[in-house]
């Protein structure tokens, strides 16, 4: 579709490489359309915002058919649902930030290359990894990190601090710090900004040595940008187990406000862990029953606030996507939610809540023998669930844990043990042959016996029954 009234701010260099980026193209980059879910596109007609949700095997044929003339965006990650809230989210292909460079007094006014030259001069400077591509929105630039395959759901947590380091990182520039959640749309490459007159573009693509788009391995990002590497994370939640289990005071893993503190970044994991516990235990049971529906919703939601998955304005939205999981047909009555309304508010805002002597977050941070109880949760169940449990389920899956690593440090189970030590049996049974025997032959020694590394010889001398 032609476009006489937009201006295409990316210059006559845009006759070039980056000219040849379509909105499908860009697409592409994050989003397969051989996967199985959904994505989302956003479209402004005549002042209302309207939202439609696809397939991804159609997002050629969807995005062939948008009107480049109006104001659209489209979802940046993807979503087993028709719904792009985040207890839909499936799976993310990148990292991204939204710089609103017009409203830093420097940057305004410059063109979309002298802006993009910005961007990556103070990521260079800020110690940041190289953005995989830079695209013109009309105003601003929107950053784009690629990955190298895509993160599952069960990782946003890491992904949402990865994301607030950038929006930190990048706030000199412009970087919209609401811009920064799995569910947000971003405007579609060659649909024109109302505001500005002018066309969404790609003006910079950082390549490999393949000629491609940089992607970045998850972990490696993750390593370069978060405070604290995932490593030390792991090495200083052994520590405290361990110990917790000499019954030692629990200490604070790093220091740091609440976005840098490790215990920050693990209340947070462990929020969303117990937010797919409940969505599992749902499942084990084939649903939630009428009378329960409202007291999942409630602690999910809960859940879902204290993760950093969304927050106090997207609550109700969330809410409604959560209601549909447990019924389709349920309207939930947003009313009985205006407690925890109050509390995600007071928890953004920082507030504590003092109890014996110690801090507690705004928001419900119940035990797990609380939860187990609320919900009636079964031993059977706990076995099926990630942090859920009881104490003593927790004791039970640490001495796996305990087992298994003494087996890869070459340790050999007890029944292995018991029927290879010929300390435990009879020789002439290892032999094959009846004791009247072993003894007429003089009481042979037994063939050596391999156990993992080792080769042990036992030689069967002395009285009956004794084995050196």
């Amino acid at each position: 579709m032609s476009q006489p009234h937009a201006r295409t701010a990316c210059g006559q260099r845009q006759s070039s490489q980056l000219a040849l980026f379509s909105s499908q193209d860009e697409a592409q980059m994050y989003h397969d359309s051989s996967r199985s879910g959904f994505f989302s596109l956003l479209v402004d007609v005549r002042g209302e915002k309207r939202q439609s949700s696809h397939r991804l095997a159609d997002m050629p044929s969807i995005l062939n058919l948008v009107d480049k003339t109006r104001d659209t965006w489209i979802s940046q990650a993807e979503f087993i649902r028709p719904n792009r809230r985040v207890v839909n989210l499936a799976r993310l292909g990148l990292l991204f930030t939204d710089l609103d460079t017009y409203r830093i007094p420097a940057l305004a006014g410059r063109t979309a290359d002298q802006l993009a030259a910005s961007v990556l001069y103070f990521c260079a400077e800020g110690g940041l990894p190289a953005p995989s591509v830079l695209i013109y929105s009309g105003r601003g630039i929107q950053a784009k990190w690629l990955l190298d395959g895509t993160i599952p759901r069960q990782a946003l947590p890491r992904w949402n601090a990865c994301q607030r380091y950038l929006v930190d990182r990048l706030a000199h520039v412009g970087a919209d710090p609401m811009a920064k959640d799995a569910s947000r749309v971003l405007r579609t490459i060659e649909t024109v900004n109302s505001k500005s007159g002018e066309v969404c573009c790609v003006v910079h693509v950082t390549n490999d040595t393949y000629g491609q788009p940089v992607r970045y391995n998850f972990e490696y990002l993750a390593e370069a940008l978060l405070p604290t590497p995932r490593w030390t994370i792991e090495q200083q939640r052994q520590e405290q187990a361990e110990r917790l289990k000499r019954k030692s005071k629990p200490f604070l893993l790093v220091s740091g406000g609440k976005t840098e503190n490790l215990r920050g970044f693990s209340g947070r994991q462990l929020a969303w862990d117990r937010l797919e516990d409940l969505r599992k235990l749902a499942e084990l049971r084939g649903g939630v029953n009428e009378g329960c529906r409202m007291q999942h919703l409630f602690w999910r939601l809960n859940f879902l606030l204290l993760s950093g998955a969304t927050n106090s304005k997207q609550m109700y939205h969330e809410a409604s996507a959560l209601a549909r999981e447990l019924d389709p047909q349920w309207n939930s009555r947003s009313k009985e939610l205006m407690t925890l309304f109050r509390k995600a508010k007071a928890y953004e805002a920082g507030e504590k809540v003092s109890f014996e002597g110690k801090d507690y977050p705004s928001l419900y941070t119940p035990k797990n023998d609380t939860l187990i109880n609320l919900f009636r949760i079964t031993a059977d169940e706990q076995r099926q669930l990630k942090t859920i449990i009881s104490s003593e389920m927790a004791r039970e899956r640490d001495r796996k844990r305990h087992e298994i690593r003494r087996r890869a440090a070459g340790a050999i189970d007890r029944q292995t043990y018991e029927s290879t030590s010929l300390s435990r049996q009879k020789p002439w049974e290892a032999l094959g042959i009846s004791r009247a025997s072993w003894y007429r032959a003089g009481k042979p020694a037994v063939p050596a016996v391999e156990t993992g590394a080792c080769v042990l010889h036992f030689k069967a001398v002395g009285t009956e029954g004794e084995i050196q």
